[in-house]
C-alpha cells in the first residue's frame, strides 16, 4: 500500500488529506471507535514510515502484535486522533449514526489538537471507509467502499482505532471478568453469547444489540 490516493488529492489542490475508519461496529458490548490519520508532506521522508508502508493494511488482516507495532509507527509519523461513542449513545441513536459520530469526533479532534501544524487557510479533504460520508463535517469528503484495503491513511486509521479499542476492552475485562472481554473484545462469539445468557447484561453491553439474544 502507498500514498497514491493522497498524492492525487494533493495534486488536485488539497493540502490536508485525512483518512478515517471505525472499529467495533458489530460488537455486542463496548463503544464504537473511529480513527483519523493524516500523513503531512513533511513527514513522508521519515525512514521509519517509509519502511513500514507496505505492511499497513486493513487492521482485520493483521495480527494483534503487528497492529500494535504499526500503531506506534503511525502515531510517530502522522497526525492522528481517536473518536469514541459509548454503548449508551449507540442504543440511543443506532449504530449507523453512532459510527458516523465517532468519525466526526475523530476528525475534528485531530484538527483541533494539531491546529498549530495545520495551515488555517488549508484545503482539507476527508476520505472515509464505507458508503457514507460524515454528516455535519465542514470539509470535502469521499466515501470509498473497501477503502481500508485501498487507501493508506484509511488503513492507518483502522489500525490505531483497533489497537485503542482492544486495549479499552482489556481494561473493561478487569471490571467485568465473567464475560471475558479480553478474549473476544465484545464481539458476538459463542463464548460471549453464552456468558450473556448465563449472567445477563453488564453495564457496557449494547441493549439494542442484545435484546433478541435468547439462545446461542
Amino acid at each position: 500500500m502507498n500514498l497514491k490516493y493522497e498524492n492525487q488529492k494533493r495534486k488536485q489542490g488539497y493540502t490536508h488529506v485525512i483518512g478515517c475508519d471505525e472499529v467495533g461496529r458489530g460488537c455486542l458490548a463496548g463503544p464504537v471507535v473511529a480513527g483519523a490519520v493524516m500523513f503531512p508532506v513533511q513527514f513522508l521522508n521519515r525512514k521509519s514510515l517509509i519502511s513500514n508502508l507496505k505492511s499497513v493494511k486493513d487492521s482485520k488482516l493483521l495480527t494483534a502484535d503487528k497492529r500494535e507495532k504499526l500503531s506506534k509507527v503511525i502515531k510517530q509519523n502522522a497526525l492522528w486522533s481517536i473518536g469514541v461513542v459509548s454503548q449508551e449513545v449507540i442504543d440511543e441513536i443506532n449504530i449507523h449514526n453512532a459510527t458516523l459520530l465517532a468519525m466526526k469526533k475523530a476528525v475534528e479532534k485531530m484538527c483541533s489538537a494539531n491546529s498549530h501544524e495545520l495551515a488555517h487557510d488549508g484545503n482539507f479533504f476527508v476520505t472515509v471507509d464505507g458508503k457514507f460520508v460524515i454528516p455535519g463535517l465542514k470539509m470535502e469528503q469521499e466515501a470509498v467502499v473497501g477503502g481500508d484495503n485501498k487507501i493508506l491513511s484509511i488503513a492507518a486509521a483502522s489500525i490505531i482505532a483497533k489497537v485503542y479499542r482492544d486495549e479499552l476492552m482489556i481494561k473493561l475485562h478487569k471490571q467485568y471478568p465473567i464475560y471475558n472481554f479480553a478474549q473476544h473484545k465484545g464481539y458476538g462469539t459463542l463464548l460471549h453469547r453464552t456468558m450473556i445468557l448465563q449472567n445477563g447484561l453488564s453495564p457496557i453491553h449494547r441493549k439494542s444489540f442484545c435484546k433478541n439474544l435468547t439462545s446461542i
